[in-house]
């Protein structure tokens, strides 16, 4: 049985206003692509399909495409909700959709209830288990009051246990879940799914079982052997830009050993970080043109209209601090208290020597007084 993991699709996602979706779009065909090029039984989505909970039309078409694609080289899918998706709105018309290939966990209700996938070792039972919110699962599930993730996602299991201790010995087994697993590092855009508790759960929990498909962090990692992440498809945020983007190729063999390759995915745009000079960032390679970029620049005096001037070399600019030539500090110091017994000439000469890391000017000085006499209404 050949399997590929992925996650954390969070279509519908702007990135510091810039709209993602045809970049998505582009690196998931690829995945499609790669699914039906490496003759995979079933694509594995563990969570945050959507990056809200009411996706935009077009989000949802994008959504569509992709996984008609998928389905049309007889590929089945199984997916789970995330965090930042919507339960009832992913998981409506799951029963017919279970018919075309389509299965959907989205209902703490149908935890425990595999989708079953024919192989001529013997079936293998694939639990796909959605991201449970502990505050709307204490009481239907008799938990103690204060229960966290740790124990919604421990009953979660034993039902799953429940189901597979049913089963015929041997019978090979899988679990989707979307949550934050200790041991595991976070990349840098992921929501927190902490509310009022510790949103870490343990990698115990999912002892004995053959393979482990996890979704939530976006850096893709190895808990264990038979427990990974697959990440992000696409970086969505600049500390994700040293991340390589791809999905785990997992192969069953028929007694549940396991074996995982790694599929790197296309780089879209990169991601890229520069600090300097305006003059110096603008006479910069020129394939940073193509790049998702974020600046800090180090001109003594605040350039003028920075963001336009860098959009017009820089088209993807998306990010551009001034820093003033010092380095960034640990923390940025308290306010300046407001001096008393000056007068408004001297407070706009202090502004000027704080903003620049100097004094101000004579000519500066003699256009901020000028201004000034402008200003004051005679008595």
């Amino acid at each position: 049985m050949r399997l590929l993991h992925t996650s954390d699709w969070h279509l519908g996602r702007t990135f510091h206003g810039q709209n993602l979706l045809p970049d998505q779009e582009a690196v998931l065909t690829a995945l499609a692509d790669l699914a039906a090029e490496h003759r995979v039984d079933a694509v594995l989505i563990s969570g945050d399909l959507y990056d809200r909970a009411v996706p935009s039309p077009e989000a949802v078409q994008t959504a569509s495409r992709i996984l008609a694609r998928i389905r049309a080289a007889g590929i089945t899918v199984v997916a789970i909700a995330g965090n930042h998706d919507s339960a009832p709105r992913l998981g409506a018309f799951t029963d017919f959709l279970a018919a075309g290939g389509l299965h959907l966990g989205a209902a703490a209700a149908d935890v425990g209830t595999p989708a079953v996938l024919p192989d001529p070792d013997g079936d293998v039972v694939i639990y796909p288990i959605p991201f449970l919110e502990p505050d709307l699962l204490r009481s239907g599930w008799a938990l103690p009051a204060g229960s966290g993730h740790e124990a919604v996602l421990a009953r979660a299991m034993d039902l799953v246990r429940a189901d597979l201790a049913a089963r015929p010995p041997g019978t090979r087994s899988v679990v989707l879940a979307h949550a934050f697993v200790v041991g595991g590092r976070a990349g840098g855009s992921e929501r927190s799914i902490a509310v009022g508790g510790v949103e870490s759960v343990s990698a115990d929990l999912f002892a004995g079982f053959d393979y482990v498909a996890l979704g939530h962090l976006h850096r893709p990692q190895v808990l264990a052997d038979r427990i990974r992440y697959s990440g992000s498809p696409l970086p969505y945020s600049f500390s994700e830009a040293d991340h390589e983007k791809g999905v785990w190729l997992v192969d069953l063999d028929a007694v549940g050993g396991v074996s995982a390759t790694r599929l790197t995915l296309p780089t879209i745009r990169r991601l890229v970080c520069r600090r300097g000079r305006l003059a110096e960032i603008l006479d910069t390679e020129p394939d940073l043109a193509d790049a998702y970029l974020s600046v800090e620049l180090t001109d003594p005096v605040r350039p003028v209209d920075p963001m336009r001037r860098l959009r017009e070399v820089l088209p993807y600019t998306l990010v551009a601090t001034w820093v003033g030539g010092s380095p960034a500090p640990a923390a940025w110091p308290a306010a300046p208290a407001v001096p008393t017994g000056h007068d408004d000439a001297d407070l706009l000469h202090d502004f000027v020597r704080d903003a620049c890391g100097r004094p101000a000017s004579t000519a500066e000085r003699d256009l901020l007084d000028e201004a000034l006499r402008a200003l004051r209404i005679p008595a």
